[in-house]
């Protein structure tokens, strides 16, 4: 079966912005996944925060699965969200709002994918949670480290 990885907003604000520091493993993550017929997801909850500082033309959607949020994703995002909430005091987040984001997307990537790439720690903290609380299905990639380190390549 073909593997999957569901890229979140943070992933695409620095694969298209060249300045960024995280661009160069961006774009290495990006043509792996061609190269190695991985399937790139992408959320329309991502869609929306791209938007925020982006335009929906931007986004290189020719190579990208679009993955709806729907009645499945709701059900698992409330159970995460259940979770995240009890143990709000323990992750020692930044200033943020926890729920909304992170657990809908964590519910889309559990039912769909085999990983999640993010250059976000604070939702790393909310994956370790859930992974310790629920035995999630996916790994979370963090876009912070090189592709070759993630995958065990040799360059």
């Amino acid at each position: 079966m073909a593997k999957s990885v569901l890229l979140d907003t943070s992933f695409f604000i620095r694969f298209l912005n060249k300045n960024d520091l995280l661009f160069q493993n961006a774009d290495n993550y990006f043509r792996y996944f061609i190269e190695n017929n991985i399937e790139m997801l992408i959320s329309t909850i991502s869609i929306a925060e791209f938007c925020i500082v982006g335009s929906i033309d931007e986004l290189p959607l020719k190579n990208l699965q679009i993955v709806p949020f729907n009645l499945i994703h709701a059900q698992k995002t409330g159970l995460f969200a259940k979770i995240v909430f009890q143990n709000k005091n323990k992750l020692k987040l930044n200033e943020r709002n926890i729920i909304p984001n992170d657990t809908k997307l964590f519910a889309q990537a559990d039912i769909r994918t085999d990983y999640y790439l993010s250059s976000d720690t604070e939702s790393l903290k909310i994956y370790n949670l859930l992974k310790k609380e629920t035995g999630i299905n996916f790994q979370f990639i963090d876009l912070q480290t090189p592709v070759n380190e993630t995958f065990s390549l040799l360059f």
